[in-house]
């Protein structure tokens, strides 16, 4: 079974300049990381990823690779991605949920409460390893604080979800709160039952640190006339076919690599 969030059914009142640009950001980013090489882009990755035991001052990166202060590389190491399915996933879902976060708050508020999210989940992924050497990058930490907000706001929204088992195709309206609390229920298992200093891999407690801080952080951060659990914009758990799929087709075709060392929140 395959399933994938592709929309949510709250709108907007103005356009979210600010999520805008950070997948803009990222997706430069990324694209500059792959035009340096294989050998060069992992030298950014050290350079720029947040490694816990550099971080806390048990050890010292080569001068080679210092390009900022340890506490500046928790924010570029947000904007760092490990593949093209990491960026677009992380990507996808920003698109998703951070257009009504920011929405919910104001563009210059958005932008201090997705570092601050940020910033907490690199901290929790490092706190539980703190003598680690693996860089830590991506977005899905701060992401995840967005997540995490979103659900304070609209836990009644439904969210269209793809699914698909062998030739079954179908988009779901599924409610925020079952397709987000399921997803942070993920993260904190995996997070508790993934061994601690392995060999790269999910930063599962980067996502449960930047989760909990958005939840935390929305009643602080939103508009005063902005509403907590809002109510839901359409009917719930509506079945449709994706637009050009068709019945009959269906019932005739029923007859990372170790080198790179690195965690991604």
């Amino acid at each position: 079974m395959f399933t994938l969030p592709i929309s949510d059914d709250t709108p907007t009142r103005r356009t979210p300049v600010v999520t805008l640009a950070i997948i803009a950001a990222c997706v430069g980013v990324f694209l500059w990381q792959t035009s340096l090489g294989q050998r060069a882009g992992q030298t950014i990755v050290f350079s720029l990823g947040v490694i816990p035991a550099v971080l806390f001052g048990s050890v010292e990166l080569p001068p080679q690779l210092r390009m900022v202060p340890a506490p500046v590389s928790i924010v570029t190491s947000m904007f760092l991605h490990d593949g093209w399915m990491h960026l677009l996933g992380n990507m996808l879902y920003l698109w998703i949920f951070g257009n009504n976060v920011e929405d919910s708050m104001g563009r210059g508020r958005f932008v201090l409460f997705y570092l601050l999210c940020g910033t907490t989940a690199a901290l929790a992924q490092s706190f539980s390893a703190p003598h680690s050497q693996i860089p830590m990058i991506g977005a899905s930490g701060a992401i995840a604080g967005v997540l995490g907000a979103y659900l304070m706001l609209h836990p009644r929204a439904n969210v269209r979800v793809l699914f698909i088992i062998l030739f079954f195709i179908r988009i779901i309206s599924v409610p925020a709160a079952v397709v987000l609390g399921l997803w942070f229920i993920l993260q904190f298992i995996s997070g508790a039952t993934t061994p601690i200093g392995g060999e790269g891999g999910v930063a599962f407690w980067a996502h449960v640190g930047g989760f909990i801080a958005g939840v935390v952080l929305i009643p602080f951060f939103k508009r005063r006339n902005v509403r907590l659990f809002d109510s839901s914009h359409s009917p719930t758990f509506q079945v449709t076919a994706p637009s050009g799929y068709q019945r009959s087709s269906y019932q005739r075709r029923g007859s990372v690599p170790s080198a790179g060392r690195r965690r991604w929140p």
